[in-house]
């Protein structure tokens, strides 16, 4: 007589992404009407801008599902390869090194030489990367790690920047802007959530011989997004040079603590986002649990999206509060949240629950501290304030890698650090995001120094 021995893995309910599907058509279709008047699928303030507007997007949409491919396939093209846990503790920790101590600096070097030219630096390591691994298999993973890192850096503040500088030149209200802000947030998180359908679908059942075609599809997309870039972008050459910069530096963004508070808590966000996507697996398979973690993926990225779009609601909706104030609520809801998951991580389905929350507080936060980043950082500075910004983050998370001395596993973040004390000081660091958005609302009772054409 056989015994059936029956699997008891856990999925999440698929009305869950059927749900987030729906809401954010929902708050798209009904957005508020002075958002709608500007948004793309709308009428739009000019036709040139509408054009750009829909070509920036698009080269978003292709960045971001390369950067979608390393994140869903990183890891697991590391193990395919015979990659040790200890080996990928120390390709983050050369990821994280190089973001701190190279990266902080192509901000300011995007301001210096103009974004296009670092938007093509982007393609090229993405390029390098995936044909490099295409040849020989697997590149080494110190030149892998430091490639893909500054890629990173550069998605994180290259392209908003670009966007920005351009919005200005063609004089647009900054209703239109703000629009592009969230719509940023939403394609990358349906990029993210793609890159992981097509990979799927190209890796399929045959991981010997087709672990590669990911690298094919962004050697495709790194040379359509090169040959854009090139040709369909005209950028004004840049006149300031290096002292005058350095000044202005000082004086707009070291000198202003309003700046300085705007940065700490995109760093609290950042460093929460990161601490998230290093931990969330090992958390929510705790205690031997079984579970699809392909399909979480999806719904924590549907939450972002439906986030994305309460944006427009919150910014010039019937919801509206000044961006400042919404900004201390987000934090403190996804302070607490993490708290929650620092020392109850039990129940899958709250955790679950707990993910989305966050997420879709994450896909509200992201565009708002982007529309502060308008009001108070000249457009010629603003990518090096958004690279400096992160510099905290970085500095902390390769500090906590350090301390790994053996493996990543599932019983702790590391040997020496347990996972709820580093998503403990992640929640300690949203408090005190929120914390800093209430004094930046105090001193923001001044008039604002606007950068952009009200």
């Amino acid at each position: 007589m056989g015994v059936i021995v029956e699997s008891n893995v856990w999925e999440p309910n698929p009305a869950l992404c059927l749900f987030f599907f729906i809401s954010c058509c929902l708050s798209i279709y009904y957005l508020p009407n002075s958002t709608r008047s500007s948004a793309i699928f709308d009428h739009a303030p000019s036709s040139s801008f509408i054009r750009f507007q829909r070509s920036f997007l698009l080269l978003y949409l292709l960045s971001s599902v390369m950067e979608g491919l390393l994140a869903v396939f990183g890891e697991y093209d590391l193990a395919f390869h015979g990659i040790s846990r200890d080996q990928m503790v120390i390709s983050l920790c050369i990821g994280y090194a190089t973001a701190l101590f190279v990266g902080t600096f192509l901000g300011m070097l995007s301001d210096l030489i103009g974004q296009r030219k670092v938007s093509l630096l982007f393609c090229l390591l993405h390029l390098f990367v995936a044909i490099w691994r295409r040849v020989t298999g697997h590149p080494s993973i110190w030149i892998a790690s430091i490639c893909l890192s500054l890629a990173s850096t550069i998605f994180f503040f290259n392209f908003e920047t670009w966007m920005v500088v351009e919005h200005d030149k063609l004089e647009q209200r900054q209703d239109s802007v703000n629009d592009t802000f969230w719509l940023m947030t939403f394609v990358e998180s349906a990029s993210f959530i793609g890159s992981q359908v097509v990979g799927n679908w190209l890796i399929g059942g045959h991981e010997k011989t087709s672990l590669l075609a990911p690298s094919s599809v962004v050697v495709i997309m790194a040379l359509s997004a090169l040959a854009y870039i090139s040709r369909g972008w005209k950028e004004d050459p840049k006149s300031i040079i290096l002292k005058d910069y350095q000044t202005k530096f000082r004086t707009y963004i070291l000198g202003d603590k309003r700046v300085w508070l705007l940065s700490w808590t995109q760093a609290t966000i950042h460093f929460s986002i990161a601490v998230f996507w290093i931990t969330w697996a090992p958390t929510i398979v705790a205690d031997g649990r079984e579970v699809l973690l392909g399909l979480v993926y999806p719904c924590v990225l549907g939450a972002k999206m439906l986030g994305s779009t309460a944006f427009s609601w919150f910014s010039s909706g019937p919801l509206s509060l000044r961006t400042e104030e919404c900004l201390v609520y987000a934090c403190i809801i996804m302070g607490f949240v993490t708290s929650v998951v620092a020392f109850d991580y039990q129940d899958v389905e709250i955790l679950l629950m707990l993910f989305c929350i966050f997420h879709a507080c994450v896909g509200l936060v992201l565009p708002s501290l982007a529309r502060l980043r308008t009001m108070y950082v000249p457009n010629d500075l603003r990518g090096g304030m958004m690279s400096l910004s992160i510099a905290p983050s970085n500095a902390l998370m390769l500090f906590l890698l350090i301390q790994a001395c053996s493996v990543l596993s599932y019983r702790g973040f590391y040997q020496n650090i347990e996972n709820s004390t580093v998503i403990t000081v992640a929640a300690l660091g949203l408090c005190s995001a929120a914390g800093c958005m209430y004094m930046l609302q105090r001193l923001g009772k001044q008039p604002h120094q606007n950068w952009h054409k009200l």
